[in-house]
């Protein structure tokens, strides 16, 4: 073991989940349980299980890979081993040798509606599919070579965030072992954004915030979600005074994004706006609250109307992150404001794949890391991951009527959205009560935070601002939990 073992949080110790469930291993080790057993560290392990989980998500789509992506639109749906990687082989020109961007598509789509870097990831995985055999031997292994890719950055993933928290590794198992991580890992090719995400998140803590901002630049360039990741930064770095670094990410992120995005800009600017415009344009889709009140209430929004109203809501949603930031008692951790921000983006977004928990989940393990949450929040996702399936299994069966009917995909949906809400209480709840804060309990005040970790407050208002404390020299009340939700012991940070 490294000589700082001792110095690492165990949740075993902290966590009566993690004490139960370790007792299929033989229970909590002790601090001597692994000396001499060196290679075995918490980095290793932990992509080790992420890889075997990202193994077992592919094992649970071998029936779609055996024919139901081919065969029959509803087996996919009953079997809940749906993929869009295989479809979009040939449905965005991808057999046919067609460039992103640059060679128009059959039918209304014209060009891929995907941003430029997933583009190009789709692409290179098209170079790797040998163009011979019938168009399903091509299709099953364009997935299996995107599989492959993206079990890398699942790999990337848990590597980085087990690194974040220096004195708490073991939670990137929150990571490695979530089920809907599994599940959802190979549906699209959102995973190459977030482990873009996750390793700035890693780089910030390392108080590299240049490195920061190019990562998140590229992995902006992937999804658009990552961008609202600043809004947070911004508004924490005024808080500390920490323009200068901030500065410094938001020019790396700009910078990165330009020099992906530009030349596709400029060759191909019709192929380029292609997401931008299909964002926009998308009606009303799977997942969304709009979705059950144009159901429910028979209603008839014009897209624009959606746009304009979800666009306010997640105004008002950043209004309230900026103002907590900027009145809580002690200055929030950046994990916790970064999941909040890209909670509020999903809850208020018109579509929601089952794919973008996959945004929440690193964000979900840094934030709170405490497993009875995170493991009813992923109940949550895992009922709604089989119940747009089955809802889609049975608009696609005909007079059979297998699967979910629509009064039932409601209920998925409502489970999802007060799983994500529920998750979103505890980590404001903990913002406003620092001393229930799973990581602050432990003795850190920001670990993902990099230059914030410790830093002094500059700016606050409300209550915090009489008078403003150094983060790191908090004076008052601290409560230890415990296990069990009991005051154990009282001391001061």
């Amino acid at each position: 073991m490294s000589a700082h073992e001792p110095d690492l949080v165990r949740p075993t110790k902290e966590d009566p989940v993690a004490a139960a469930s370790s007792e299929l291993f033989g229970g909590p080790l002790g601090r001597r349980a692994l000396l001499g057993a060196s290679w075995w560290t918490p980095v290793r392990v932990i992509a080790l299980v992420a890889l075997g989980m990202f193994a077992l998500g592919m094992v649970q789509k071998l029936p779609c890979y055996d024919g139901g992506w081919f065969f029959g639109a509803s087996s996919q749906y009953t079997h809940a081993c749906y993929s869009d990687i295989p479809h979009l082989y040939q449905g965005r020109g991808f057999a046919d040798g067609l460039v992103p961007y640059f060679d128009k598509l059959e039918g209304d789509m014209e060009y891929l509606e995907y941003p430029v870097l997933t583009g190009v990831f789709m692409e290179v995985a098209a170079w790797l599919t040998p163009g011979s055999g019938s168009i399903q031997h091509q299709e099953q292994v364009y997935w299996m070579v995107n599989a492959g890719m993206l079990m890398a950055c699942a790999a990337v993933i848990a590597v980085c965030v087990t690194r974040t928290h220096r004195r708490r590794p073991w939670d990137g198992l929150l990571v490695a072992l979530a089920p809907a991580f599994a599940l959802t890992s190979t549906i699209n090719w959102d995973l190459l954004a977030v482990a873009l995400t996750a390793a700035a998140m890693l780089m910030w803590s390392r108080s590299r915030p240049l490195a920061f901002g190019v990562l998140l630049g590229l992995a902006t360039a992937a999804k658009l979600y990552p961008l609202f990741l600043l809004g947070p930064l911004l508004v924490l770095c005024w808080r500390a005074g920490r323009w200068r670094e901030f500065g410094t990410a938001l020019l790396g992120a700009v910078g990165s994004w330009l020099i992906v995005n530009v030349p596709i800009m400029l060759l191909a600017p019709e192929g380029w706006a292609k997401f931008y415009s299909f964002s926009q344009e998308r009606p009303i889709d799977f997942g969304s609250f709009w979705l059950i009140m144009s159901q429910r209430l028979e209603l008839q929004l014009a897209t624009e109307t959606v746009n304009t109203i979800a666009t306010l809501l997640m105004l008002v949603c950043c209004v309230g992150v900026a103002a907590l930031t900027l009145t809580a008692p002690r200055r929030p951790r950046f994990a916790q404001l970064a999941f909040l921000i890209v909670a509020a983006f999903i809850l208020t977004n018109k579509v929601y794949s089952p794919q973008y928990v996959l945004w929440l989940i690193p964000l979900a393990a840094l934030a709170r890391p405490k497993w009875r949450d995170f493991l009813i929040w992923q109940a949550c996702e895992v009922a709604y991951f089989l119940g747009i399936w089955m809802y889609l299994a049975y608009t696609t069966s005909g007079d059979a009527h297998k699967g979910l009917p629509t009064e039932g995909y409601q209920l998925a949906i409502l489970v999802h959205l007060l799983g994500t809400l529920y998750l979103c209480a505890v980590v404001v709840r903990d913002i406003l009560m620092p001393e229930r804060d799973v990581v602050r309990r432990s003795g850190d005040d920001d670990p993902s935070g990099g230059v914030l970790d410790g830093a002094e407050d500059v700016f606050v208002l409300g209550a915090a601002a009489h008078p403003p404390k150094h983060a790191a020299q908090y004076d008052g009340p601290y409560v230890d939990w415990g296990n069990e939700g009991e005051p154990a012991q009282r001391r001061s940070l």
